[in-house]
């Protein structure tokens, strides 16, 4: 690895890690409702919202009327967008001579809902497709919300935690209102106001024809970049404005904001470890599962470096060596503004976040690159992950390795002070089994079928099963980026990965937050000799042995179909 990248790496996670605490501590001070900087202007709009809506914010919810309200609030904003897409060439801002792909009733739906799960998966073009409208008060409006959705969500996880012999764990309308007003909207005009500041456009222009030097018309979109940019980023959605998403020079024009784009992505799920540390009063539960992210996380910008800077050992005659003259390594599908460092930190950030906001084609890799990135994905969306959905993911990860280190000594097994019993098992199990239950049957199908088969038109053999189970992994963690080589605007395709971000998004956060319900009604049994101490180096290494356990006993054999074959088969 050259200096340069080392300290790339390096200045990223100093500035996560320096800014956790900071960060961490306000937003427990947000959902504590608590003073903080930012009431003055906050409180009346508050205020006002709960007026308007006709809210109660000091009343109380069980965890079943959370995770109702967090579904019907998902439904309701999904059926919103399905109609703002489906009826967009009779709204403002739309180009009939440019926005030239129909949006299908089944692509609406996908596009609706894996913008209301912040998965964001997109199966068409944004410059070709979607109206300025769509964008903006469509598109944009759900990263918002969804976001704040899931932050409200990781809030009331942490609650039931927290508390002790309490039925409730908080009001999601009150939860969702602060999650947008202290936290997403001030983090998102700042980021804004830096992206202009660098060159990414922010107007409402019609899109601009020029004449290339050759002679031959180029159209040029415009639009409302910067806007949807940074909450793409900040919210961990992932929707492209254009059609490259993060490649493009608009949406990405410098190295700095590609780094500031990244920082944007792991901040605030990176910062909630130390909320959850703050809200239930050890801060050094907190500091260990952040640990643990950075950990994986950094295995994760290694390995993909190593594989992407070696080259492909196919080519032998090719000199892949990195120089003042050359980058070198396995530039295919990559921007030489930002390199193999700019590459390699923004896949390995948005595969461990529910963010697919690439800046490179992740089908170009080489097939162990790639598959880095897809382990990434089936850790389960936990190393830093989406908002608030990040940590209760990890949470349950560090259930299942208290549970079996209970086993290994005959003890209950216990969590903050809070015991495993059969009811808080099966909600565990429930969440854990979700992910390879649905991801290796959709996968299954469709490499089984003519439906499935046929939206791999540039790439068969273990390339294209990759591609198949990239898709579906990568909706299911609600993370939306693709191997580009699958045409996925089908039916078919539209359909079964509408399926997959749906379980990923409310088939997970339901057993969470019924496991918050069930332990904010016990009472917090104080620490003795025999209690496993959760916030030790030894607990961290049993919790990382175990998510590497997990994911190799439930994936393992498909990706042995797929990436590893390939690597065996081609040498790259």
């Amino acid at each position: 690895m050259d200096l340069y990248s080392a300290i790339q790496y390096l200045l990223f996670l100093a500035i996560v890690t320096s800014l956790v605490k900071p960060l961490g501590g306000y937003m427990a001070r947000v959902f504590s409702r608590k003073r903080t900087p930012l009431d003055r202007l906050c409180l009346p709009l508050e205020r006002l919202i709960y007026r308007v809506t006709m809210v109660d914010p000091d009343a109380e919810m069980t965890g079943k009327e959370y995770a109702t309200c967090f579904v019907l609030f998902g439904l309701a904003g999904t059926l919103l967008l399905y109609a703002t897409l489906r009826l967009q060439q009779f709204l403002p801002w739309f180009f009939p001579q440019y926005h030239t792909t129909p949006l299908s009733p089944d692509l609406a739906l996908n596009t609706a809902i894996s913008f209301s799960t912040t998965t964001t998966w997109q199966a068409y073009a944004g410059e070709n497709t979607m109206s300025y409208f769509s964008q903006m008060v469509g598109l944009c409006a759900q990263n918002f919300l969804a976001g704040a959705a899931g932050l409200a969500a990781g809030g009331a996880f942490i609650r039931g935690f927290a508390r002790q012999v309490s039925d409730t764990l908080g009001n999601f309308w009150v939860d969702l209102t602060r999650a947008l007003l202290w936290i997403l909207l001030p983090g998102a005009l700042l980021g804004a106001l830096l992206f202009v500041w660098q060159g990414v456009p922010m107007n409402f222009h019609r899109y601009k024809v020029a004449i290339t030097v050759e002679g031959a018309t180029q159209v040029i979109p415009q639009g409302p970049v910067a806007a949807l940019e940074i909450i793409k980023n900040l919210g961990t959605n992932g929707g492209g404005f254009f059609n490259a998403n993060g490649a493009h020079p608009y949406e990405n024009p410098t190295p700095l904001t590609n780094f500031i784009a990244m920082l944007a992505i792991v901040l605030v799920p990176a910062a909630f470890t130390h909320t959850f540390g703050r809200m239930v009063g050890q801060p050094r539960q907190g500091w260990l599962l952040y640990c643990v992210m950075v950990f994986l996380f950094g295995c994760g910008v290694a390995f993909v470096h190593h594989f992407e800077q070696g080259g492909d050992p196919h080519l032998a005659k090719v000199d892949f060596r990195n120089s003042s003259v050359q980058s070198g390594g396995n530039m295919e599908g990559k921007e030489v503004r930002f390199g193999i460092s700019g590459s390699t930190l923004a896949a390995v950030v948005t595969s461990n976040t529910a963010t697919g906001s690439y800046n490179s084609m992740h089908d170009s890799y080489t097939s162990l690159g790639g598959m880095v990135l897809l382990v990434n994905m089936l850790l389960g969306e936990l190393v830093f992950g989406g908002l608030g959905t990040g940590l209760y993911s990890m949470i349950m990860a560090a259930a299942i390795a208290v549970f079996l280190a209970g086993l290994m000594v005959g003890r209950t097994p216990e969590y903050l002070g809070k015991k495993i019993g059969p009811a808080e098992n099966k909600m565990i199990m429930l969440y854990a089994l979700a992910a390879p239950l649905l991801v290796l049957s959709l996968t299954a199908i469709a490499v089984s079928t003519r439906l499935g088969l046929s939206g791999l038109t540039v790439n068969g053999g273990p390339h294209g099963f990759t591609e198949i189970l990239f898709a579906y992994t990568s909706c299911f963690a609600n993370n939306g980026q693709n191997f580009a080589g699958l045409s996925a605007n089908t039916p078919f395709y539209n359909l079964t990965t509408t399926l997959a971000m749906l379980v990923g998004r409310f088939g997970l956060a339901i057993p969470a937050l019924a496991l918050a319900a069930l332990f904010g009604r016990q009472r917090i049994t104080p620490s003795s000799s025999g209690t496993l101490p959760t916030h030790s180096f030894s607990f961290g290494v049993l919790l990382t042995t175990c998510l590497v356990t997990m994911v190799a006993l439930s994936y393992l054999p498909a990706l042995a179909l797929g990436p590893v074959l390939e690597r065996s088969l081609l040498g790259r």
